[in-house]
């Protein structure tokens, strides 16, 4: 829709020879875009602002949570190990570091499952193998506690092979296998370990085979009452796995542990009862050394990274992006203080600084490898427990446990980088405000502008028709006297 102003635009210039609408046009522009640029310049450096603090903060999450990694890996931690394997062995579980080691383990049992075997049905003829049928009608199996699954054959599926098949389908957890040797062919079946997966099979309806005498009732089983008619017999019986923990007697339903030990998982492989075997943790493969050289490179190349974002360069325009900005250099003061601050409480090594490591004038750190070579050597596992304690307390968090606590202080809502970040997000919002307010006024500028040549517009016509009407005048009144 064409607004009034551009109406009175397209209609100004003709009484007075003028570009009233350039003019106008020129006028708004030479208001407007000073100040519009002054906004968008500040709207730049804001948003560069809001992005170097964010990568700021990323970056040291990406630092500590690297430091984190680097130390939880076996390389640092060592190997979870047995002293026999063929009793009980060990392995690493993700997510931690296996705590409370070394250990002592007594396998005085091995956890089993119920195995039953069908006896050779005397009316089968043995050269049909898994072939042979086993009767027509329902089973209901059962594990444990748990809800009994329905076990059906009928005409299409009668044989030890389809009895097995539906079994193994039914989801129960049961597994079932037709065996055939020279004594003919038996059901198998093995239930899941432990005391309480018992199993149970109740014939619920059977009907007899009248050539072969094959019966479904011949497979049902109860521990507690033996059915009429069956057959099945017991092989071995459920049983937890019993063991003894530094002298504690546990009990577990399998053979695999996860949950004894964090973050350590124990195969029992044999029992042994009377023999202890030892679980315990392999040197690291990887030295103190290693770690400090690779902390000081990913340290130094954070606080370079905060260097060039804060520097103040030769002027403002080759400055960096967070110069004179508080929370950066409170980041940095903190990160700084690392160097000196206790990993432990005891022990002639306390701090990183006792280990060769100092700071230099720019913030970035070096580390004297002669300092830190004798400290080893001096004292390996007291080193190793400071920077990599394998229990972690207030006063021993080790290098790690350290970096998070720096990381969540500098990061914490309440601190400064947060305010600065809430700070540069506001004014983005404000800056955004002023475009929209500056649109406006010089919108109204342009109205304002319009009336006014407007105006000018209808005198300079209304002069230029009493102009024209004089100078007919005169001519009439020259042309009379003639």
């Amino acid at each position: 829709m064409t607004s009034v102003s551009s109406s009175i635009l397209t209609a100004l210039g003709a009484g007075s020879g003028i570009d009233t609408a350039s003019l106008v046009s020129s006028l708004v522009s030479a208001a407007k875009e000073p100040k519009q640029a002054a906004i968008t310049n500040r709207q730049t450096l804001n948003s560069a602002r809001i992005s170097a603090l964010a990568s700021a903060s990323s970056s040291l999450d990406t630092f500590a949570d690297a430091l984190n990694s680097l130390l939880a890996g076996t390389g640092y931690s060592g190997t979870p190990a047995s002293n026999d394997a063929s009793i009980a062995s060990v392995s690493a579980l993700p997510g931690g570091t296996p705590t409370g080691l070394p250990a002592q383990i007594v396998v005085n049992q091995l956890a089993s499952s119920r195995t039953l075997v069908s006896a050779v049905n005397a009316n089968q003829d043995a050269a049909q193998g898994a072939a042979a049928t086993v009767g027509i009608g329902e089973l209901s199996l059962k594990v444990g506690t748990g809800n009994p699954v329905s076990i059906t054959i009928s005409a299409a599926n009668n044989s030890y092979t389809g009895l097995a098949a539906a079994i193994n389908g039914s989801g129960a957890g049961v597994t079932a296998t037709v065996v055939t040797d020279s004594q003919g062919t038996r059901l198998m079946l093995k239930g899941p370990t432990g005391a309480a997966n018992d199993i149970s099979l109740t014939t619920v309806s059977s009907t007899t085979d009248a050539t072969t005498g094959a019966d479904l009732s011949q497979f049902a089983f109860s521990a507690t009452t033996p059915p009429a008619g069956s057959r099945m017999s017991s092989a071995a019986q459920p049983k937890d796995a019993i063991i003894l923990l530094d002298g504690v007697e546990q009990h577990y339903a399998g053979n695999t542990i996860d949950s004894a030990i964090p973050f350590l998982r124990i195969d029992l492989n044999k029992a042994a009862p009377g023999t202890s075997v030892t679980l315990a943790t392999t040197e690291p493969t990887t030295s103190m050394r290693d770690l400090m050289v690779e902390f000081v490179d990913a340290y130094n190349t954070l606080m370079k990274a905060l260097n060039t974002a804060t520097s103040t360069g030769t002027d403002q325009s080759n400055a960096g992006v967070l110069n004179g900005e508080s929370s950066i250099r409170d980041m940095k003061r903190q990160l700084s203080a690392m160097v000196s601050t206790q990993l432990t409480a005891t022990g002639a090594y306390k701090t990183l600084n006792d280990l060769g490591i100092s700071t230099n004038r720019d913030g970035t750190i070096a580390l004297d490898t002669t300092a830190l070579d004798k400290a080893i050597a001096a004292d390996p596992t007291a080193i190793t427990q400071m920077l990599n304690p394998s229990v972690k307390t207030a006063t021993n968090a080790g290098l790690a446990g350290l970096m998070d606590s720096v990381r969540d202080n500098i990061q914490k809502t309440d601190g400064p980088l947060a305010s600065s970040q809430s700070k540069y997000k506001a004014l983005a919002t404000d800056l955004a405000g002023q475009l929209e307010k500056l649109d406006t006024q010089m919108t109204d500028y342009q109205e304002q502008l319009t009336k006014v040549y407007s105006a000018m517009e209808t005198r300079l016509s209304a002069l230029k028709a009493t102009q024209s009407y004089l100078t007919q005048q005169v001519a009439l009144w020259t042309k009379s006297n003639n």
